[in-house]
């Protein structure tokens, strides 16, 4: 049997971080919860993880990411 073998990424973002509220709808935060208690990670850290991947799928219509 193969041990198994944690991976854990690299932060891509690091530094200073600012506080950042906003609103969204009820069922929604009870999802991004489920899925918090699901993976072992913070509402903080998935939200993080969730506009990452935004960030880097976006599709603005040919303009550039970066």
């Amino acid at each position: 049997m193969e041990d198994p073998k944690l991976y854990i990424p690299k932060k891509k973002y690091t530094g200073e971080s600012a506080v950042v509220s906003m609103r969204m709808p009820k069922d929604m935060l009870r999802d991004v919860d489920r899925i918090a208690a699901e993976t072992g990670r913070t509402r903080n850290e998935l939200l993080s993880i969730f506009i990452e991947f935004a960030i880097e799928h976006l599709d603005n219509g040919g303009k550039d990411n970066g």
